[in-house]
């Protein structure tokens, strides 16, 4: 990690139409964008993936590029104000995707409480999350020094898009992704025969932006459940007509926790390396480090502020959802604990389990007598929702880093966007089960033939599933998740055997040869168990489309790769900086995938929409 950038007191040439920087004009205008436009765009993307998916994608690339082409008239100061705006705009799409625990407690069977009671309910877990995430900032980016590896990328390209020429054509690349993404999801609507064959635009960019790497694994894991039903139905697990997720669910949950169990040893103990190689590093005196001042906070405003929301926390889930008060306290302290081992694993590896804390926290309550799964949606909740705005909180500290932007701003930034997001989280989840009811069949006990084509649902279902499991005491539901452990734990391990040993570095690194044989133990051999899990928790059809994408992203990339090799073999005497490297995250496949979701989305929230003001005023669908 190289040592963050300082503001640079003399970027201030603007527009003189674009108001002056640090004026309450400059931050409303910031704000407005960030968190009514932008936000509400990635929020329904995110809810949308979330539903039909059951993961979602940030929004910081999204809202970082779109902002840029706000700010850019700013010059280069223009990144800090695209950085509040990404702040915004994420934390807007973090809570937005929330919108499946209201749909949880409906396949539960669970009452509604009013909608204004569950946007406060989220808001205090939102800005608990908020605090220990600025809380141990400190800790996991300025002396750890971890990478955040999304939190650089949208750095590097928050200071790309000061280049007009790059900016337009990411903005076109998105663009044009969008536009596909709306046509293919109201043709899929439309037209039978992309009916049949279940065309999913969103899930198709999804498994373009991830890569066939993660992609074909997923077809993997998708393809052996299937294959492994009348095996599941002969020893009891299954009964004929369910659908394969029934158990694998379970499988594939016992599989992440395998594997996160190697990677947080080796995170553990990177992470007291660094702390150990930084205690014997020289102490910078006060005042050598240029820019100081944007990087201060007070810690004991900060503490002041956890304490308040974690006692809102409290005080909302008993008195008004009447949520025993002992598993509320009980997950407000695990969170403490998970914003530190998810941020690690943020900071080293990119990945945020967030829905490893919320089982974890669901089998330690069950530990304890907890046997009512309403309780246990409650209080998991806020293990869900508060480590996910702690690590968002984290990474965009990182980037600000980076960048030398305001934390004290940052913050306010975020705030406001953790506010937005709990009342569009609640505002989204009643638009789509009301306009499309198949979200609120559980599916958890529906047969295969059943299973809603459109909405897989991965996240509700493993929720709901881990809560049944509270009050079903049938063994072999336990055992499915120590298989996956056993998986998980033996898969990860020898891959990071294999991938350390130096004479495969080197094989890896000689040619064609070693790179083919470095792609098939990725995808097929010895997948990442993150990845092929992914096949056990939706259906089959989702897992195909996904993995095509990946496929269709890494062919392009490869082809692209060769065809700007022989390009800068013919000509030998390119200028200087052609051959820079762009973010993965810019690559033209990512930003047209991250456009399919945004467009799917939006098609899917128009048709919603259509679909519940024909029904108001009678004119049907």
């Amino acid at each position: 990690m190289t040592t963050p950038a300082a503001p640079d007191p003399h970027a201030t040439s603007r527009k003189t139409w674009l108001p002056a920087v640090g004026t309450w004009k400059y931050h409303a205008m910031l704000a407005g964008i960030g968190i009514f436009i932008l936000g509400p765009l990635g929020g329904v993307t995110a809810s949308y993936m979330n539903f039909s998916l059951g993961f979602f994608v940030g929004g910081q690339v999204l809202a970082g590029i779109l902002g840029s082409s706000v700010t850019y008239g700013y010059g280069a100061e223009g990144k800090h104000g695209a950085n509040f705006m990404q702040t915004a705009a994420a934390s807007v799409a973090s809570m937005s995707g929330m919108a499946v625990l209201v749909q949880a407690m409906v396949w539960l069977g669970l009452p509604q409480p009013p909608a204004w009671q569950m946007i406060l309910y989220l808001m205090c877990i939102g800005m608990f999350g908020v605090g220990v995430g600025m809380l141990y900032t400190p800790v996991l980016v300025d002396r750890l020094q971890l990478t955040f590896p999304s939190g650089l990328a949208v750095a590097n390209i928050l200071r790309a898009l000061t280049d007009k020429r790059l900016l337009k054509a990411s903005i076109a690349k998105l663009g044009g992704g969008a536009l596909l993404g709306v046509v293919g999801g109201l043709a899929a609507t439309f037209v039978p025969f992309l009916g049949v064959i279940e065309l999913s635009t969103s899930t198709l960019g999804a498994g373009m932006i991830v890569g066939a790497r993660i992609g074909i694994p997923a077809i993997v894991g998708g393809l052996l459940s299937s294959a492994l039903m009348p095996f599941f139905i002969s020893i009891g697990w299954l009964a004929p007509g369910q659908p394969f997720r029934k158990i694998t669910f379970l499988i594939a949950l016992g599989m992440i926790m395998g594997a996160a169990i190697v990677d947080l040893s080796i995170i553990f103990w990177k992470a007291a390396k660094r702390v150990q190689e930084q205690r014997s590093a020289p102490k910078v005196a006060a005042g050598e480090v240029a820019g100081e001042e944007w990087k201060r906070t007070s810690t004991s405003r900060l503490i002041a502020w956890v304490v308040f929301w974690g006692a809102g926390i409290a005080l909302v889930g008993s008195t008004i959802l009447h949520v025993p008060l002992g598993f509320l306290l009980f997950a407000i302290a695990l969170v403490f604990l998970f914003a530190m081992v998810n941020g690690i694993s943020l900071g080293i590896s990119d990945s945020n389990p967030i829905s490893s804390a919320f089982v974890v926290t669901v089998v330690l309550m069950g530990a304890l007598g907890l046997r009512d799964a309403g309780v246990g949606l409650m209080a998991g909740s806020i293990l869900l929702v508060s480590t996910s705005i702690a690590c968002d909180m984290q990474q965009d500290r990182s980037t600000g880093w980076r960048l030398g932007t305001s934390r004290v701003l940052q913050f306010r930034y975020q705030v406001a966007g953790v506010t937005m997001g709990a009342i569009l989280a609640v505002v989204f989840a009643k638009i789509f089960m009301q306009a499309y009811p198949d979200l609120t069949l559980d599916q958890t006990v529906l047969s295969e033939a059943q299973q809603p084509k459109q909405w897989g649902a991965a996240m509700t279902y493993k929720f709901v599933g881990a809560l049944r499991s509270l009050t079903q005491h049938s063994t072999h539901l336990r055992t499915a998740i120590w298989v996956g452990v056993a998986i998980g734990f033996a898969t990860e391990l020898l891959r990071k055997l294999v991938k350390s040993l130096t004479a495969y570095k080197t094989f890896v690194a000689s040619g064609r040869a070693g790179f083919a044989t470095d792609f098939i133990l990725d995808a097929v051999v010895l997948p990442s168990p993150y990845a092929s899990s992914f096949g056990g928790f939706v259906n089959l059809p989702t897992s195909l489309w996904f993995g095509a994408g990946g496929l269709l992203s890494s062919a392009l990339n490869t082809f692209s790769e060769k065809k700007k090799a022989a390009a800068a073999t013919a000509t030998k005497d390119a200028p200087a900086g052609d051959a820079e490297e762009l973010p993965e995250d810019m690559s033209t496949t990512s930003l047209v995938g991250g456009g399919l979701l945004a467009g799917d989305s939006l098609a899917a929230l128009a048709l919603g929409i259509y679909g519940l003001l024909s029904t108001i005023f009678g004119g049907g669908h």
